[in-house]
């Protein structure tokens, strides 16, 4: 089964095309995200409770968790896949730093 997800990195180009199930999915999950985001917004303004403001920050956060991790996978799966196929080793060392990164 042929890959069609293909990351772009020659010359300095960062693109990756992605197929349009997994570029609904990532923005149906940064649209939930950004609808909780102003409902924080709202609650800050409304002067919610603290604990209740809290608790809606942490459901944000973990779903921004769950949206890296799906985007994570898939960069493995793709970009990087595709990449060592082609022989650039030093993919290994990217993804090393980017998930140091996520996981400060």
């Amino acid at each position: 089964m042929e890959n069609k997800m293909t990351c772009c990195q020659p010359e300095g180009c960062r693109r990756k095309h992605r197929e349009q199930d997994e570029y609904e999915a990532l923005l149906k999950r940064l649209s939930r995200i950004e609808g909780q985001v102003r409902g924080v917004r709202g609650m800050v303004e409304k002067e919610a409770y603290c604990t209740d403001i809290l608790t809606q920050v942490s459901a944000i956060r973990s779903a921004l968790n769950a949206f890296s991790r799906e985007l994570l996978a898939s960069h493995i799966r793709t970009c990087v896949a595709d990449g060592l196929q082609r022989g650039e080793v030093e993919l290994i060392d990217e993804l090393v730093h980017t998930v140091e990164k996520m996981t400060k």
